[in-house]
């Protein structure tokens, strides 16, 4: 069935719905189906659908795309959750924040001193939105996140950051798999030759933020091996940090 909208999806508690991705713009009416007890799945990775439709000789219309997505493996679709909703329209809308910062960097790099001047003011006002959005993302990590706060501890984290590219990393990171298929997921691996290296670009680019941070190093300083250390200490800690939550008995 097609529709606009989530919310004019006919799907009752207990059933399960499976999308190829969710806009930004429909976070709120996704909530709105997991507060009724609606399971919704979101496709990993969007290729997926144009080589299930090259597969089974599909039209490259709505209908095939949809005939595509129904013929793809449950292992291959994420369960989302509230936390993962909310913090990931924060971690967007930062994304876009640092982008825009760096476009006027270059921008700036390029033009003459007086010319350079005048666009400082709006690099200035860019960080310090950034700055407010990394402390807005930090407080809800601490409340969504049980492990964020032992994570900063035991990392060492002291920059905000550092501390936003964690959050972003735990909303992406699924501990439950194990260690290699993590750090594929943040291309930490050896590209097959002749074969296109598929991973996680944003999650590499916060590994990236956070492996600076953490060892308090320059862009510029960043090897694999430090991140792969970085992203392992992370697993491991939530991995841990899971476990402890699931021994703790039950009171009463």
């Amino acid at each position: 069935m097609l529709a606009d909208g989530f919310d004019e999806v006919p799907a009752r508690s207990g059933d399960r719905v499976f999308v190829d991705t969710i806009p930004l713009s429909h976070t709120d009416e996704v909530i709105g189906m997991l507060g009724r007890g609606v399971e919704v799945y979101y496709l990993r990775r969007l290729t997926l659908i144009a080589r299930r439709r090259e597969e089974l000789r599909l039209p490259k219309t709505a209908r095939g795309d949809i005939r595509a997505l129904m013929s793809i493996e449950q292992k291959w679709f994420r369960r989302v959750t509230e936390d993962f909703l909310v913090m990931r329209r924060m971690v967007v809308a930062y994304r876009s924040l640092m982008r825009a910062r760096q476009q006027l960097l270059n921008k700036s790099k390029a033009l003459a001193d007086l010319e350079r001047y005048v666009l400082k003011p709006a690099i200035k006002a860019l960080e310090q939105q950034m700055e407010e959005l990394a402390m807005r993302i930090k407080e809800e990590a601490l409340k969504r996140y049980p492990a964020y706060n032992k994570l900063v501890e035991e990392l060492g984290i002291s920059s905000l950051e550092g501390m936003e590219a964690l959050a972003e990393i735990i909303t992406y990171l699924d501990h439950s798999k194990g260690f290699r298929k993590t750090a594929n997921l943040a291309g930490l691996f050896k590209p097959v030759r002749g074969k296109k290296k598929i991973y996680s670009g944003h999650l590499r680019k916060a590994l990236q933020r956070l492996t600076a941070s953490v060892n308090g190093i320059s862009p510029f300083q960043l090897t694999a091996r430090l991140e792969k250390q970085t992203l392992f200490k992370v697993w491991m800690i939530l991995r841990r940090e899971a476990r402890g939550r699931l021994a703790v008995p039950a009171q009463g």
